[in-house]
This record gives structure tokens, sequence and C-alpha cells, in this order.
């Protein structure tokens, strides 16, 4: 079985802690840990630096945020841990959270620590040693929509999230944001996306009348599933984008990462996961088993995905500005442009499909 070990790598240069500091804060907060701490890091992510961290025989992962950029991020820390003590009684899928501090005299930054969730996690191609008969591909389709139609079902103000974020007016904010932040980080070889945004704009549905926890980041390589029984999920990662809102804004972004088989062949050299293997459910068939699971009539679904499509091409291409600048010499980064010419294209075909 593969296991989240076999992903660390040594720390990356610059990205060390002082490593005595963490252990006597672990020491202090975490009943029973005993023995010295070594530390690998977790080579993903393009923002928070994930770290694991073993005690003696307990291991635990370490999150921080990314170097240089202060303020901001120094509260995503204490928010992100905040969202997983609410959400993890009543999710358990959600790793558990055991540290937290903003004690910046121990690494210079906060930070927090969590149970690890073991398993496999897929990417873009099938472990060695895995696969699925197209049958087990769409159970598998399934459980991944009833997993994320159990989070949306979550009362979050049971949870003690009903101040969390503001739900009123959570679409709008969506769309102006990322259009924003598109303009920012646009360079001269990017598509202008203006036919994109204005129709988002002028297309974006009246406010929900569903409001949920939202994961914001939905896609199988934030599921982790059993070794033992790789149908059955056991966590689900990364919650650094959660909030409270509509959660058809969510299905439309996990939409955006799911790759049909028959899609065309750009779109195929995008795909960060493997929803083209034989068997999985394409986007339609996602959508008909979220909203019975839901029990909604799942409206605007253009829209939806659209705007999913719209904030993946931002984020592509707020990665590729980095490397546009020169501020990372990551050859990965250089081929996000590529990644961003194929979501606009194909933002503005679901445009052109669509009858809204």
């Amino acid at each position: 079985t593969m296991d989240l070990t076999d992903l660390t790598r040594p720390v990356r240069e610059g990205e060390q802690f002082d490593t005595g500091k963490v252990e006597a804060f672990l020491k202090e907060r975490i009943p029973g840990l005993a023995g010295d701490l070594t530390v690998r890091q977790f080579p993903g992510g393009h923002s928070n630096l994930t770290y694991l961290v073993r005690v003696g025989g307990r291991e635990l992962v370490f999150r921080r945020p990314p170097l240089g950029r202060k303020a901001k991020t120094a509260h995503d820390m204490g928010r992100e841990y905040r969202i997983l003590q609410a959400i993890r009684p009543a999710f358990p899928y959600c790793p558990e959270p055991l540290a937290y501090t903003d004690d910046e005299t121990i690494i210079g930054s906060p930070f927090y620590v969590m149970e690890p969730v073991r398993g496999i996690i897929l990417r873009k191609d099938l472990p060695k040693g895995l696969s699925f008969t197209p049958a087990e591909a769409g159970r598998l389709c399934e459980r991944l929509i009833d997993v994320f139609v159990e989070l949306h079902r979550v009362d979050y103000r049971k949870i003690g999230l009903g101040d969390f974020g503001r739900p009123e007016g959570y679409v709008k904010r969506q769309v102006e944001g990322w259009s924003e932040r598109y303009r920012a980080a646009r360079t001269p070889d990017a598509p202008d996306c203006e036919a994109v945004m204005a129709w988002l704009r002028e297309k974006m549905p009246p406010e929900s009348p569903f409001v949920s926890v939202i994961h914001n980041d939905y896609r199988f390589d934030n599921v982790v599933l059993d070794p033992q029984d790789p149908l059955r999920i056991v966590g689900v990662l990364d919650w650094e984008m959660a909030t409270i809102g509509d959660p058809l804004m969510d299905l439309g972004g996990a939409l955006a990462y799911w790759v049909n088989r028959a899609d065309p062949p750009p779109m195929q050299a995008i795909r960060m996961v493997p929803t083209h293997l034989e068997g999985m459910f394409t986007r339609s068939e996602l959508i008909r088993r979220y909203a019975e699971r839901m029990r909604i009539a799942v409206e605007n679904v253009d829209f939806y995905y659209c705007f999913g499509l719209f904030r993946l091409a931002v984020i592509a291409q707020q990665i590729y500005w980095r490397f546009y600048h020169g501020q990372t010499k990551d050859e990965r980064f250089n081929l996000m442009i590529v990644a961003v010419q194929v979501l606009e294209e194909r933002a503005r075909q679901a445009i052109g499909r669509s009858a809204l």
C-alpha cells in the first residue's frame, strides 16, 4: 500500500525551522510525546507549507504559512485551525487538529499540527498496482459525491461557524474578486478573459437559498482512500480555502477539475486527476448524483461550471505571473500559461452552448 510517508522529502533549502523550539512546544501541548523530533516535507501545494514531523513513534502533520508573506496569511493558520476544530466532530473525514499557536517567537510565524490521515491519494494517473474496473470507478465517483453532500449538509450554525463567512452576496464577491485578481495577474501572452468575466457578471444567479460549509478545492487529489478498500474515502484534506457560502459554487469548482473521457485533447493535457478512466462519471452524471443526494434542483449549472473554470484559470495565471516575472525558476510554472489558455477556451465553449 502507498501511504503519505512515500511522498515526503528532505526539507527544502530555506524552508527549515527551529526543531528544538517546536519539539518543546509540542511536548508541552500534546500528552505522551517522547523522543527526538525529526522532520520531512511534503512536496505538493502552492501556498501553505506542510511537513511530516516524527516525535519518537508518533507522526504529526505540521502546517505553516509560506515564507515572506506576513500579515494576511499569518491569520490564515488560525482560521484553518478553527475550521478543522469546528468541522471534525460533525464530519469525521476532516483531519483532527491537535495544537495551534500564534506565538511567532517559535518559528517566526503561526503554525498548527494535526493528526495524519493515512491512505492512497489519486493523482493524474493511478499509482502502480492499483486499478479499478469500470463498475468500481463508478462506485468511487458515487462515494466522492456522497461525501461532498455530507459536508454540504453539515449544519454550520450548530457547529459554531454561524459568524464565519458572509453568505449574503457570496457569489457576487467571488465573481468580482476573481475578476480583479485575473486583471492584476494578466501577462501580455495571456487571454484577456473579458468576455468570460462579462458573462459571469451578467448571468450571476440570484442569492442562493442554500448556504453551507464549502471546501472550495474538492477533487480526487484532496481525498484519501483506505489502502485496504480503495473505494472507501477516509479523509478530505486541504481546508485552507474553506468558508461558508453557496454549495453550488463548490460544485462548480469541483466540476472544473473534472475532465471527461470524451473531452478534447487540450483538456486531457491539463487533467490533474484520473477522471478519464473507463466507468468514471461524466460531469452530467456527477451533477445528477449531487442533485439527487442533496434533494435540490441544480439550476444554472452552466454558470457554476463556467465560474469554476475561470477561477482555475486565475489560479494558474497567478502562478504563471510569478514565473513570467522571474520570481520562480520552477519550469513547471512555465506550462501554466497553457492551462490558462485551455481553461479560457473551455469557458467560452461552455458559454456558447449555455441556454442561460
